[in-house]
């Protein structure tokens, strides 16, 4: 008995042998896949089953279509949406077609895929080329998606041949019968891995992480660029967003949503989106419907767009500028200059308070010194002539002569008044006036001695100053 696909192809071979006739492009809504000749010569490799199996049930794709259409050469060309998911038929032939690979061409040992032979990988990668028209800078998504492949095959192995019949070594004695490729060493070592005490401890570890994910999607494995291609075609001319694909992809086929925490999310989702078409809430970049409903992004990590989609690529973020060396250390360079100037002028101010209190002890000493000096010279001499003086504004002398030259002329009229009726008195008066005079006198000539030792004493501290500061 033949499988499905095989049923379903041998069932339709004149159907068939008309659409791998078609090589020109084609309208997308068609649903058919583009074809483009090739010229390489490829034959079925022994991994690659194309007879049909005598086994009941589903059993393992072998992809006949896919080895008939290189015998042909002929190679679907992958199509890919704006930000370069593979969508389309010949994309979900070729993932098909890949898991096949994995599962047959990589050994079932317990190990990562980065420890898997590079030889392993570039047949693999040569196999996906010679059927498909993968595009340029394909080769890695291949060998991507070969990898999660191949670690899923391990994981669906384990869950329903090994962990369900931890007690019937009978049962784990032999491959299972849906996998016959699966060589008996290699099975027998697998076995012995994932019922050892660290596969048991890691096992546990993913289980709790998996109770940990809260809004589980439905997807199957068209995944989210193959039900944005869908969307897209029902609903032409409406920009899908992720709030719209991440709310669908947990919609069962009915369009209602189960899980009673994913519904108040998507509730959240629709109120959010209406505020943002009525113009009340705005987004930019990252910070979109999504993100509002559900919470800030995981670094690196985009939601509802499927994997191989950095938020860069998504949100067209700008790029961050790469810096060269050069320029770093003349960055380095300016810092350090900065720091060290700052504190080259925090060293000079505090060289020059302390050399200013020096200086004023030195001229403090100075004085002192020479006050002292000067005492012993003048006996008389007394330090607080050197005081600043409280400055009082100046007195005209003129004015002040005029004053008393007005006095004694108003005295000496008085003077003449009184001799003209007391001529008695004339001669004391005259007397009197001349002792006045030469009181005056004195005066005068001790006020300009005391003026020019002022003026001596500062010459000789001005002296005294300059030479010590020199």
């Amino acid at each position: 008995m033949v499988s499905q696909h095989q049923t379903k192809d041998s069932g339709s071979k004149k159907n068939e042998g008309e659409e791998l006739k078609m090589v020109a492009p084609q309208d997308k809504s068609s649903k058919k896949m583009k074809f483009a000749s090739s010229s390489v010569e490829t034959e079925p490799t022994s991994q690659t089953t194309i007879s049909d199996d005598s086994k009941t049930g589903r059993g393992m794709s072998t992809m006949p279509r896919v080895v008939k259409r290189k015998l042909q050469k002929l190679r679907p060309i992958v199509e890919y949406n704006k930000r370069g998911k593979g969508i389309g038929q010949a994309h979900s032939e070729m993932q098909s077609y890949i898991g096949v690979l994995a599962r047959s061409r990589v050994p079932l040992v317990d190990k990562k895929w980065s420890e898997i032979p590079k030889d392993i990988k570039e047949q693999i990668w040569e196999a996906v080329d010679m059927a498909f028209v993968v595009g340029q800078g394909g080769k890695n998504s291949v060998l991507s998606s070969a990898a999660k492949k191949w670690k899923d095959f391990k994981s669906t192995l384990t869950r329903h041949y090994i962990l369900p019949y931890t007690n019937d070594k009978e049962k784990l004695s032999q491959p299972p019968e849906t996998y016959k490729f699966i060589e008996k060493e290699q099975w027998d070592a697998f076995v012995a891995s994932r019922l050892s005490k660290d596969f048991e401890s890691v096992h546990s570890q993913h289980a709790q992480i998996r109770e940990k994910l809260e809004y589980n999607h439905r997807l199957s494995r068209k995944g989210y660029a193959g039900l944005e291609d869908e969307l897209e075609e029902t609903m032409p001319g409406v920009e899908i967003d992720r709030s719209t694909l991440w709310k669908r992809a947990r919609q069962d086929k009915h369009g209602n949503i189960p899980d009673p925490k994913v519904a108040e999310k998507a509730k959240i989702i629709d109120e959010l989106q209406k505020q943002v078409s009525e113009g009340k809430v705005s987004v930019y970049g990252s910070n979109d419907v999504l993100t509002m409903a559900l919470g800030p992004e995981h670094p690196g990590r985009v939601r509802a767009v499927g994997s191989g989609i950095s938020p860069r690529q998504y949100f067209n973020l700008p790029k961050p500028q790469r810096v060269s060396f050069d320029d770093r250390l003349k960055d380095s360079l300016r810092v350090l200059l900065q720091e060290e100037t700052k504190k080259m002028e925090a060293k000079a101010r505090e060289e020059a308070l302390r050399m200013e209190a020096r200086t004023k002890q030195l001229v403090e000493a100075e004085r002192e010194h020479f006050l002292s000096q000067l005492s012993q010279l003048f006996p008389n001499f007394d330090p607080s002539m050197l005081k600043p003086r409280i400055s009082q504004s100046p007195k005209n002398p003129m004015s002040d002569k005029a004053s008393c030259s007005g006095g004694d002329g108003k005295h000496q009229e008085e003077e003449k008044k009184d001799t003209a009726k007391n001529g008695k008195h004339q001669e004391d008066e005259e007397k009197e006036e001349e002792k006045k005079e030469e009181e005056k006198e004195e005066e005068k000539e001790k006020e300009d001695e005391e003026k020019h030792d002022d003026k001596l004493l500062k010459l000789v501290i001005i002296q005294m100053w300059r030479r010590h500061l020199l």
